[in-house]
């Protein structure tokens, strides 16, 4: 059996980790990260060329089943994912971490998107910006608050005028983003609803500094595609009958 697994994420290489070598599995990465944790099993770097171009590397290497276990912001690449398992006629399942949740004491402050997201900080002191280096352009207009960003690879533009870049990749931990908050003297945190244990810890460090933090809610699964919340999940729908016989 042969699994292409839309990775990136630290969920993608546990299901490669798991799977492999019971199955064949070939993991395919956006080739965003100059230096990508590399996950067990096949490799493949790059974009498909859209749906169809994904639907059609699909049948040439007889994949029996697609995971798409992208970022849970990556909306382009799972509608695309959709369409080529549909026009493959090959089983898609979305392998999304739940998203956060509120808890006493938070200020939470969700918008619907980047752009709206710019728009709350606005005037807003010190911002710690921690949506990744590729939506940065959102907050590019903004000219009346700092920005400290923080992601993997240096940045580029275009991006916000008042900016400092701090290179870093989590998993982090609480007195990190303690240490961060704090050296920094940030006034509002900004992060996208990604969901996860490995980044969770700013929005603890955010609450205990009476910090607000501006959520951006995330997109869809494209409708019809059946969702796991968990690798185990995502590695019994692997093993049920329809999908494997």
């Amino acid at each position: 059996m042969h699994v292409l697994v839309l990775g990136g994420t630290t969920e993608a290489r546990r299901l490669a980790e798991v799977l492999h070598p019971r199955v064949r599995v070939t993991s395919s990465l956006a080739g965003r990260v100059a230096a990508p944790r590399l996950p067990p099993g096949e490799v493949r770097i790059g974009g498909f060329g859209g749906a169809e171009g994904m639907a059609a590397w699909v049948r040439e290497h007889a994949v029996d089943a697609v995971i798409d276990a992208t970022h849970p912001f990556a909306e382009t690449i799972s509608f695309n994912a959709a369409r080529a398992a549909a026009t493959a006629h090959v089983p898609l399942l979305a392998l999304r971490r739940p998203g956060w949740v509120p808890g006493d004491g938070d200020d939470w402050r969700e918008v619907a998107s980047l752009d709206e997201a710019a728009r709350a900080v606005s005037g807003a002191g010190r911002v710690f910006l921690t949506t990744g280096r590729m939506g940065l352009a959102a907050f590019a207009g903004v000219d009346d608050a700092f920005f400290l960003v923080r992601s993997v690879d240096a940045p580029e533009p275009p991006f916000p005028p008042r900016m400092a870049v701090l290179l870093d990749r989590g998993p982090f931990t609480l007195d990190g983003e303690r240490e961060v908050i704090a050296r920094h003297r940030i006034d509002v945190l900004v992060t996208k609803d990604s969901g996860g244990a490995a980044t969770a810890p700013k929005l603890t460090a955010a609450r205990e500094a009476g910090l607000p933090v501006v959520v951006v809610r995330r997109p869809p699964v494209p409708e019809g595609v059946p969702v796991a919340a968990t690798v185990e999940e995502a590695v019994a729908w692997v093993q049920e009958p329809v999908v494997s016989g």
